[in-house]
């Protein structure tokens, strides 16, 4: 089986710039391209594209990780997008959050192009990103999961086949929910804790060390003690992966309920202007509605 040489990188964002990073590190021949062009646009050793035409053209691989379903439905299938312009050997890989609506639409079109598509979110964020230590779920056929192996690897830590097309997708949703449940579980202990007047210090010392631990824990508790709200998933981010979550459970007739009150957290987050600030500004706006002040210990 012929392996991918080369990758086009499309969408340098927080996700996009780290992976195409790791994909010249290890050996591949990268084209970027980016919506805003200047001089987000440039990644070292890659070769910087004038358009999507001439991004994707003559690649093994295209890939984009962008930030929404509109983002991915402009570039994906709008005019002058990889569809119109992708060429059949090529792969696509889908490695964004969005509705398994749009992915299933993608899939389909892409189907009908004769081209081979996988979906492949992943779970991780700025940090993981630059490390190659993504952790990519994955939906597609075995034969084309296995081509494009070598490149997944290359900006990950694990690669897990969910099964067919859409499977990645879905998967990234059931994630998110244990994501965003961990953080509104985190502000309800810290602030529990705080209002019995517990050294909040200490409470962390011992969520590093018993059987529910968690990394969201034991990396945003002490971030958050401090104050500390920089960005490395935007809470407007985790608002919009909810409200999928959402939409999904409605088609599938699931309720959600811990899910239901994470997303009103979340929009009460945003109303307070938290919205560009790291996901885990959702502890303090639970915090605050008890008048508990989490940077005091």
């Amino acid at each position: 089986m012929t392996h991918v040489a080369s990758v086009a990188v499309l969408g340098l964002g927080t996700m996009g710039r780290g992976m195409a990073a790791n994909l010249i590190r290890a050996g591949f021949e990268v084209t970027v391209w980016n919506r805003t062009g200047g001089p987000t646009a440039e990644v070292a050793g890659a070769r910087t594209a004038s358009s999507i035409d001439d991004a994707v053209r003559g690649r093994d691989v295209v890939l984009y990780c962008l930030s929404d379903d509109a983002a991915v439905r402009a570039v994906a299938l709008g005019d002058g997008g990889v569809l119109e312009h992708v060429e059949d050997s090529t792969v696509v890989v889908d490695m964004s959050t969005i509705s398994v609506a749009l992915s299933d639409e993608e899939h389909a079109a892409f189907a009908a192009r004769g081209v081979a598509m996988l979906d492949a979110p992943v779970f991780g964020s700025k940090g993981e990103a630059e490390a190659g230590g993504l952790w990519v779920v994955v939906g597609g056929d075995d034969a084309t999961v296995e081509r494009v192996r070598p490149m997944l690897d290359a900006v990950s830590e694990s690669v897990h086949h969910m099964g067919p097309a859409g499977s990645g997708a879905r998967t990234k949703l059931v994630g998110n929910l244990l994501v965003a449940a961990q953080l509104q579980s985190l502000g309800e202990a810290l602030t529990l804790a705080g209002a019995a007047g517990l050294d909040l210090h200490k409470v962390l010392d011992v969520v590093a060390v018993t059987d529910f631990r968690t990394p969201i824990y034991t990396g945003v508790g002490p971030a958050v003690l401090a104050g500390d709200y920089s960005k490395a998933f935007a809470l407007h981010l985790m608002r919009k992966d909810v409200g999928l979550i959402g939409q999904l459970a409605g088609q599938l007739g699931v309720h959600l309920p811990a899910t239901d009150a994470v997303a009103r957290n979340l929009d009460a987050a945003m109303l307070a202007g938290f919205g560009n600030l790291n996901a885990s500004a959702l502890v303090r706006v639970i915090a605050a509605r008890s008048g508990v002040d989490l940077t005091r210990g």
